[in-house]
């Protein structure tokens, strides 16, 4: 598409990996076993989406298509902790649905204002001062920070407007935007001066607004790819109401009948959910009819055959478009507001490696489990969480972690230590 409209784009993110603790040791003019001080590492940076209501395309995405936060850095002796790495904030427009390249699985809609954070930066790892117990008192270990979420995406900006104009190309639409709000599209007679859709606020009454989009015009087979259709139907997929604008007056050579039939089908390939929107159809250029009306009351007893609103209007001398916008309106008031996305992006398993290398010892009356498999998956699980504890408790168990423990003589209410978290043992 040579336009330098830029609506679906992939990117890469990688948030920042955590800082590693310090193993470090208090040394002091007269003060003897200063004993460890070693501080921790920092948290990696995430990196965030933010709406910017600024940004109407995905253009900034054509030449940067990867972002990665800043690192965490490593702790400090004196118990001091690394610096928290830089997160990176992503602008996008509103109305961005980010999914999973992967799977599809959409991870949010920025609709809103709030911030989503895309990738997780990792948690830095403890200091050797954590460690010290009465029996080892000169840990000479800490723990390494963990690595930050890294992701493939889809970003793909899906117009948030009320209403969507549609109908092939040059039958008036722009014209008509350009007549009932301040949007100023580029208006020439000839196919596809819309290159990218237009946005419009249409004022009715005190008090009483919505979002027009004039969405470029659509031929047959542009559901599979032909023309420039296929690009732009996706930003009609959140409108409560469609309205199809027909040249009633056959100005292109076309039979207005035909042309409404052909644009539904289109709407109904791309998607039938889609095509059962509500839908008033506006007979345009009906001041080139002269005397030979008889195209338009064609079209207007197939559509309202159909149950079908008909409009007729002059988007050229604005005759009829006030009366148009009203009844749309009207419609809107009764409609669900504008579509938000649902997330159903489901993480994938994360790769934990052997659980086999674990290393489960007795120190102290207290029993340790450690190693890189529970360093990774302890940095999955929300303790505070009901189900993510289950998910927790059933890997253990799954990869024969408690078996292990009770065959080396752990019993019921004694101490687990587990990357720094103690637990009471139950059988």
């Amino acid at each position: 598409m040579s336009t330098g409209f830029v609506d679906k784009v992939t990117i890469s993110v990688k948030a920042g990996k955590g800082g590693d603790g310090a193993v470090t040791f208090h040394r002091e003019k007269y003060v003897a076993a200063g004993g460890p001080d070693g501080g921790d590492g920092g948290r990696g940076g995430d990196v965030i989406l933010a709406v910017d209501d600024h940004l109407s395309t995905l253009m900034d995405f054509r030449y940067k298509r990867k972002f990665t936060a800043g690192n965490g850095e490593n702790g400090l002796n004196k118990r001091c902790s690394g610096k928290d790495g830089a997160s990176v904030i992503i602008k996008v427009p509103r109305g961005t649905l980010v999914r999973d390249k992967e799977t599809g699985g959409i991870m949010a809609d920025m609709s809103g204002d709030e911030p989503f954070v895309l990738a997780r930066g990792g948690r830095g790892g403890w200091g050797n001062q954590h460690f010290a117990t009465p029996t080892r008192q000169v840990p000479r270990f800490a723990k390494p920070g963990l690595p930050g979420e890294s992701h493939e995406v889809v970003l793909e900006l899906k117009l948030l407007a009320d209403v969507g104009l549609v109908g092939f190309p040059n039958v008036g639409k722009s014209t008509l935007l350009a007549s009932v709000s301040r949007a100023r599209p580029k208006i020439a007679d000839y196919h596809f001066t819309t290159l990218s859709p237009n946005l419009g606020v249409v004022y009715v009454a005190e008090g009483a607004s919505f979002v027009l989009a004039d969405i470029p015009g659509i031929i047959e087979g542009a559901s599979e790819g032909v023309g420039l259709g296929h690009d732009f139907l996706r930003h009609i997929d959140r409108c409560r109401l469609l309205i199809h604008v027909v040249d009633a007056s056959g100005s292109e050579g076309r039979d207005p009948v035909e042309d409404f039939e052909v644009i539904n089908r289109e709407l109904e390939e791309y998607s039938p959910e889609l095509a059962s929107r509500p839908m008033i159809v506006a007979a345009n250029k009906c001041d080139l009819l002269g005397e030979d009306r008889e195209p338009l009351e064609r079209l207007r007893s197939h559509v309202t055959e159909l149950g079908y609103d008909f409009c007729e209007i002059s988007a050229a001398t604005t005759s009829g478009t006030r009366e148009l916008m009203q009844r749309a309106a009207a419609l809107l008031a009764a409609l669900p507001p504008i579509t938000v996305y649902e997330p159903d992006y489901v993480p994938p398993a994360p790769d934990l490696g052997s659980a086999e290398d674990l290393d489960i010892y007795l120190d102290d009356d207290v029993w340790y489990a450690e190693g890189p498999w529970m360093d990774r998956l302890v940095s999955t699980v929300n303790f505070t969480d009901y189900e993510s504890r289950m998910f927790f408790d059933k890997m253990l168990r799954d990869n024969g972690i408690y078996e292990r423990m009770e065959a080396l003589g752990v019993k019921e209410g004694d101490t687990i230590s587990i990357c720094g978290m103690t637990f009471e043992y139950k059988s």
